[in-house]
């Protein structure tokens, strides 16, 4: 029973870190590129919240190209996008991953992003994504917070 119990709990670990990874990916890009809003390139501030945990980060990017490369990996990745949703400034899309995993297993995955654009230097996305039955959320606030340095 010990092993059956262990063999579950590294599973779940697989499949958390899995969708954590999933999840990040997924909040950057899976919108069409026709149907991307124009944001500034800069030093963005992203913060997310993925089941409870606060992870902060800053970077120089600029997040519609990021969008547009992240989009062309996880469609060559198994990834299929449904057509995006545009309703004044929200745009609305979803997922359907088939991943291979290390094991051999495939894991699969389905996301819903909500993405409420505020200026072109200010965004959030509202993600649900429910891996192999495990149901899981995120919230991404992203604010340019000025230019990059050299």
């Amino acid at each position: 029973m010990g092993l059956r119990t262990g063999s579950h709990w590294h599973r779940k670990m697989i499949v958390a870190t899995v969708t954590a990874i999933l999840i990040s990916t997924l909040a950057s890009a899976p919108v069409l590129a026709d149907d991307l809003p124009a944001l500034r390139q800069g030093l963005w501030k992203f913060q997310r919240t993925v089941s409870g945990k606060k992870i902060e980060t800053t970077k120089c990017t600029s997040p519609t190209e990021d969008m547009k490369k992240m989009n062309a990996t996880l469609e060559k990745s198994g990834c299929r996008f449904s057509p995006v949703k545009k309703s004044g400034n929200v745009y609305t899309y979803s997922a359907d991953c088939s991943m291979k995993m290390p094991t051999g297993a495939t894991m699969n995955s389905r996301s819903t992003s909500v993405m409420t654009v505020v200026s072109e230097s200010s965004y959030k996305i509202e993600i649900d994504v429910v891996t192999d039955g495990q149901a899981s959320k995120e919230l991404l606030v992203a604010q340019r917070v000025g230019d990059c340095t050299k």
